[in-house]
């Protein structure tokens, strides 16, 4: 166990950058927690010192979206939780939140104990858990609602894709959805449509298509498209929050963007691949290299849709960032040389994440260090209920920081990085915007480009459910509008029944 002197230090010098306000000041913490942040402070006698002269003092990343360890497709990704989160603190995240997905008919408690299993030894920084959601019955919400009141859920993923797998259906989402309203839980998806990819890919595995550019061609974005916009109809009618990951394409955005504008509650997230990366690389000439993109939903041809999507984010119209950072080896993605419906859906991101968006956003000149902040770590933490403990540098945080160096470079390969997996696919990308030094909860892990972690010292940080961010206009318009209307009708005319005479005319036979 380390010592309180172990979990503390005291970072002098640097200009303090949160997602509101930017200023200079030391930053001390003690014990994990973060007790002044000002100019002046003077440290306690021994405590360790991390000059930040002329750099940038920020919020650690937050992850939204990991599957370390994930059995997927006959195997399992490569990155488990300790090496996974090496890479992430590596990089800036001191936060991530994985998924424990059950198997169809097998109990939601029971998956989310095997997560927390697999976890809680290995993690070396505090991370989360979402809930998937891959079947329905009354004893899957029963199990919600235990999940969110004694083990710190409040969000739950349903699946629109990869059919007879994790797959549900509209009227289950609708139900499962409903079950997230009543229980103060935010409801998240996999947009896709299933059923076209289903039929699609064998369309074309019939036509000869075999490589990995099948993966995109079967499931083009008006697909996803068309599921984003059918799941946040689902989620508004059921009257519950419902946040998008992995937004690959300008037609997703575009589907948010229209339920935003008429009033849905609607956040989504793009990750680093589709920030930093693009789908033409499905029709490389080399197999291991196209094979290396497959991730679903894919990356897109349009290579003018990662700057889209950077856009949407400086604009706020997009939230959050992840990774989807789910990783196989060559010969994994091998058993779908033959079938581009067998290569195992994943890519890298973890480590990276930070970087590529600070150069395609804040480099680039679309977005300042302080949306950076709030792209990267204070909106997950506020969307997903822990804000301020996580995503601020104040007084009471959690004492999670990383140094930055704003105007430093670093080449992305995978002889360099710090994953298991055996290509990077931001290879060779020159990033402006390093982590110097990487601080969890008050014990520093990353410095001087060298880990100094220790496997379980990350804890499992519980969510409390019925955030005000996600369910605040959502309260407050049930009250004033019981039918959820938000597409324009009148309230006062097609809000409710009509009290009418009963019809006593005939009726035919049938």
């Amino acid at each position: 166990l380390l010592t309180r002197s172990q979990a503390s230090v005291f970072v002098k010098g640097g200009t303090v950058v949160n997602a509101d306000v930017s200023q200079v000041a030391d930053v001390l913490i003690e014990n994990g927690i973060i007790t002044a942040v000002g100019k002046g402070i003077v440290p306690p006698e021994g405590i360790e010192v991390v000059d930040a002269t002329g750099k940038l003092v920020m919020p650690g990343g937050i992850d939204t979206h990991t599957h370390f360890q994930l059995p997927f497709m006959g195997t399992v990704s490569v990155d488990d939780f300790e090496i996974g989160t090496q890479a992430a603190v590596a990089g800036g995240t001191t936060m991530i939140i994985d998924f424990a997905i059950e198997q169809r008919g097998q109990s939601l408690i029971e998956a989310y104990k095997q997560w927390r299993g697999w976890a809680d030894p290995k993690v070396v920084c505090d991370y989360s858990l979402h809930v998937a959601v891959t079947w329905w019955s009354e004893q899957v919400g029963r199990e919600m609602e235990i999940l969110v009141k004694e083990h710190g859920i409040n969000s739950f993923k349903t699946f629109m894709a990869y059919k007879g797998v994790f797959q549900i259906d509209d009227g289950e989402m609708y139900q499962c959805y409903k079950q997230c309203a009543a229980i103060g839980a935010l409801a998240m998806v996999h947009a896709e449509n299933g059923d076209l990819i289903d039929q699609q890919s064998k369309e074309l595995v019939a036509q000869g298509i075999t490589g990995p550019e099948g993966h995109e061609l079967c499931r083009p974005e008006e697909v996803e498209g068309e599921a984003t916009h059918r799941a946040i109809t689902i989620a508004n009618r059921a009257n519950c929050p419902l946040y998008v990951v992995h937004v690959m394409s300008k037609s997703a955005a575009a589907a948010i963007l229209r339920g935003r504008e008429r009033g849905c509650v609607v956040f989504g997230e793009p990750i680093a691949a589709g920030l930093g990366c693009d789908g033409r690389n499905y029709w490389h000439t080399c197999w291991r290299h196209a094979a290396a993109y497959v991730m679903g939903p894919p990356l897109r041809p349009d290579s003018n849709t990662p700057e889209y999507l950077m856009n949407l984010l400086a604009s706020g119209d997009l939230l959050c960032t992840g990774t989807d950072n789910c990783t196989f080896n060559a010969p994994q993605k091998g058993l779908g040389k033959d079938d581009f419906r067998r290569i195992p859906n994943g890519v890298n991101g973890a480590e990276d994440r930070m970087s590529v968006i600070w150069e395609k956003g804040v480099h680039a000149g679309k977005l300042t260090a302080n949306q950076f902040v709030a792209v990267t770590s204070t909106n997950a933490a506020k969307v997903f209920n822990i804000y301020p403990r996580k995503g601020a540098i104040a007084v009471g945080s959690d004492g999670d920081v990383v140094v930055w160096d704003p105007v430093a470079t670093r080449t992305i390969s995978k002889d360099t990085h710090h994953h298991a997996v055996d290509f990077n696919i931001f290879e060779g990308m020159v990033c402006h915007g390093v982590p110097l030094v990487t601080i969890t909860r008050g014990r520093v892990v990353w410095r001087d480009g060298k880990l100094h972690t220790t496997a379980g010292w990350g804890r499992f940080i519980p969510r409390p459910a019925d955030c005000a961010f996600a369910f605040g206009a959502l309260r407050q318009r049930a009250l004033v509008n019981p039918h959820g209307l938000t597409d324009g009708r009148d309230r006062e005319q097609h809000g409710g029944g009509v009290v009418r005479e009963p019809y006593t005319g005939p009726v035919i036979t049938l």
